[in-house]
């Protein structure tokens, strides 16, 4: 997995204390609340919307919040709002009314603020890049498309010429 600057998960040995600190309804709780301000909300959409900011907006300590994403969705904050910011982009790339944007317009449009940092997350969870999910789903890219031929115009010549035959052809005219 060396593409993209990944790196393989290590397993934790030691349990974490505050984990057992917290009641399934505390956790149950905390968790319609982070939904909430997260997906609701959109927060996931501000590349600068931290966990800090999370805890002050729904007045829950940091730790507890950690220890609720950790038991709740077996994955930390920051694997988390990746999670939201690749489904929501994922969305994007195959919906027919998000074709005119680019990839790194839907990368920041979802939250991410380098195109390296959605191209790593991306690949990291769907195992291929945007760009190959895109056309994977049914997008051409436009170098791929015949080129666009337009009708051409008359010019007043043209024009004039086109009445006089029309005239000469006419039933009425002998």
């Amino acid at each position: 997995m060396a593409k993209y600057n990944t790196r393989e998960k290590k397993e934790k040995t030691s349990p974490i204390a505050y984990r057992s600190s917290v009641s399934p309804q505390f956790v149950e709780e905390t968790a319609k609340k982070i939904i909430t301000k997260l997906m609701v909300e959109q927060k996931y959409r501000d590349p600068k919307y931290s966990a800090k900011r999370l805890s002050a907006d729904i007045e829950v300590n940091i730790r507890h919040i950690s220890a609720v994403v950790n038991l709740r969705f077996q994955q930390n904050y920051s694997q988390l709002i990746a999670n939201m910011r690749i489904l929501e982009a994922k969305y994007m790339l195959q919906e027919r009314s998000f074709d005119n944007m680019t990839v790194e317009d839907i990368a920041v449009n979802v939250g991410f603020t380098t195109r390296q940092s959605f191209y790593a997350s991306f690949y990291r969870i769907c195992g291929t890049t945007p760009k190959e999910y895109r056309v994977a789903h049914g997008f051409i890219p436009k170098a791929d498309l015949p080129p666009e031929t337009k009708p051409k115009k008359k010019t007043k010549k043209a024009a004039a010429k086109g009445r006089k035959r029309k005239a000469r052809k006419s039933p009425t005219s002998k």
